[in-house]
Formats: C-alpha cells, structure tokens, sequence
C-alpha cells in the first residue's frame, strides 16, 4: 500500500471512531493530513465522519490547488493557517464540534487565553495553552486570519461558540491531543463550581520543561 492509499484509509478509520463514540455528530467536522511531499488530503463538504471514502477525499498539491476528490470543507482558512504559522510542526490538522468543549466556551469565566483548567498532566503536555478565539461564522476566512495572528505560537484554539481545533505532528497526535481537550473540558464541567484541586505553578513548570511543551 503506498503511503498516500494509507493515508486515505487512517483518516477514514480515525475519523470513523470519533464519530461512533458521539466526539463530532452529523457532518460535523473537518480533518486534514499532510504528505511527505507537501500535498494535503481533506475530508470533504457535508460528509459525515461515519461514512468517510478514501477515494473520495479532497486533494491539494503542494501549492494549495485543489486536484482530486470531492469539494472540501468550508474550513480550509483555518487548516492552512496552522500549516501556514507552525510549517515545522503541523502534519494534521482536526476540527470538531465536540459538546463538552463548546459548551466550557459559551461560560463567561473562561480564561480566554487558556481556556482549559490545569486538571491533569496530560492536558496540559498534549495541548499547551488552549486559546480561546471569538464567534466566526463557519467557513469565514477571519478564522484563518486570527489564527495567523498567533504567530505559531499555539497548537490548540477553541473556536467560541463553535468546536476546537487542534494541529500536531501527524493524524494520530492530532486526534489523540483532541481527544485530551474534550475529556479535560468535561473535567473541567463535571467540577463546575466545586473548587477543584488543581495543579499548582510549580507542578505545571515541571510539566512544562520535562516534556518541552509551548506555554507562551
């Protein structure tokens, strides 16, 4: 199997099981994945993470033209720019409508610079920082600017009112890190307003300089 078929068949495959356990509904949600060669394979318009075809998937060449498969998603400003700012470490990119984090957005006491409560190591060395970005209409390119406005800077965003988006390494860091702000979010809801043991400044340093995570 050549590496862009395995590719094709790990997208649908992954995409396939955050749909079946409730992590993105409907036709919710967008991934895309890079290939050595600087070309870019998308999951397409209206389609639903449970009945993904890898031959169907958008394809992009290397300087950003679509080339095969179906329309893409709407949200191609927002993937780019994460392509775009953090070029070195960005080989995935997943955007979810995920519930537990949209609703920890819609709560006025959000930190919007780190939306995400230090609960548990493992939020805090998968993600960084998770910046809180404001309401966008779905598809707006001002989504894309406001993520080049970070500067490369951050791995995670949180689109208010809206779904996470989260770029990694490749596809599996990418949904494993997603998976950690939707679980942290819904720690983070579970402990509304019960004053939470949480991890103190010098336990996220060393958190932070053991596992080199950003934390600008």
């Amino acid at each position: 199997m050549s590496e862009e078929a395995r590719l094709r068949e790990d997208i649908c495959r992954m995409a396939r099981s955050l749909f079946e356990r409730g992590l993105t509904a409907g036709s919710s949600g967008n991934i895309s994945a890079r290939l050595p060669d600087g070309r870019l394979l998308v999951t397409p318009t209206g389609s639903s993470f449970g009945w993904l075809d890898p031959a169907r998937l958008s394809l992009f060449d290397a300087a950003g033209h679509l080339v095969g498969g179906d329309k893409p998603t709407k949200e191609m400003p927002l993937h780019a720019a994460f392509y775009e700012t953090r070029p070195a470490k960005t080989g995935a990119v997943v955007h979810l409508h995920s519930c537990h984090s949209v609703a920890l957005s819609l709560l006025p006491e959000v930190d919007p610079d780190n939306m995400l409560p230090p609960l548990t190591a493992y939020s805090i060395m998968k993600l960084g920082k998770v910046k809180l970005l404001p309401y966008f209409i779905p598809g707006d390119p001002a989504t894309g600017d406001a993520i080049r406005g970070l500067a490369g800077k951050r791995s995670a965003v949180m689109l208010a009112n809206h779904g996470p988006v989260v770029a990694a390494k490749d596809l599996e860091a990418a949904v494993y890190a997603m998976e950690e702000l939707e679980e942290t979010a819904k720690l983070a809801l579970l402990t509304r307003g019960l004053s939470p043991r949480l991890l103190n400044e010098s336990q996220i340093g060393e958190i932070v300089r053991t596992f080199d995570v950003e934390w600008d």
